[in-house]
C-alpha cells in the first residue's frame, strides 16, 4: 500500500538522526526502615503519609545518560515514624541528534515517566514486604513538574542577575 512505504524528503533525513532507546531499566538502591516495628503494629493505622520525588540525569557516554528517580515515602502515626521507604529507579538511555531544550526535556519529564511504573511497583512491594497496607502512588504528571522547575529555575536566574546587577551598581557608587 501506498500508506506504508516511508516518506521522502529533508524531514526524514533529520528524523534519522535523532534516536531516542531505552537501554536498561535497574534498580539502582532501595532502603526501608520500621523504626516504630512492632509497636506501631498495635496501633490503628490512621498515617501521615508525605511523598517527596526528585530526579537527576548524568551523561555516561556520547548520546548516553542515566537517568534517576528517586521516591521517598515516609509513613508516621503521630510523632513517630511507622516506615521510611526510599526507592531509586534507575535508567539508561540514549538520546541523540536533538537540540540541548529538547534533550534536557526528554531527561527532566520523559525519562523519570519512563522509570515511575517500576518505581512505583518497587515501592508498593517493599512496603508490603514491612508489615504494611500496600503503599500504592498516584500518577505523576513529570511535564507539568519540569515545566515548574524550569519556571522556578528561570526566576532565580533572574532574581539572580538583578542581585548581580544591583551589587555592580553599589560597587560603582562606591567607588567613586
Amino acid at each position: 500500500m501506498a500508506d506504508e512505504q516511508p516518506a521522502t524528503g529533508s524531514g526524514q533525513q533529520q528524523d534519522s538522526k535523532q534516536q531516542f532507546a531505552i537501554r536498561k531499566v535497574y534498580l539502582r538502591d532501595v532502603s526501608f526502615e520500621a523504626p516504630a516495628a512492632p509497636a506501631v503494629f498495635t496501633e490503628e493505622w490512621k498515617p501521615e503519609m508525605s511523598v517527596d520525588l526528585d530526579t537527576r540525569a548524568t551523561r555516561i557516554g556520547e548520546d548516553t545518560y542515566e537517568s534517576i528517580l528517586r521516591i521517598t515515602v515516609t509513613a508516621k502515626l503521630g510523632d513517630k515514624t511507622a516506615y521510611l521507604c526510599e526507592v531509586e529507579q534507575a535508567g539508561i538511555f540514549i538520546i541523540g541528534g536533538f537540540e540541548d531544550k529538547t534533550r534536557d526535556a526528554l531527561l527532566g519529564a520523559y525519562c523519570p515517566a519512563q522509570l515511575f511504573p517500576f518505581a512505583r511497583e518497587a515501592v508498593s512491594d517493599v512496603v508490603a514486604r514491612g508489615g504494611f497496607p500496600q503503599m500504592l502512588l498516584a500518577p505523576v504528571n513529570f511535564d507539568a513538574l519540569y515545566a515548574q522547575q524550569q519556571r522556578k529555575r528561570q526566576q532565580a536566574e533572574q532574581d539572580g542577575d538583578a542581585t548581580a546587577a544591583e551589587a555592580g551598581s553599589s560597587d560603582a557608587n562606591s567607588s567613586q
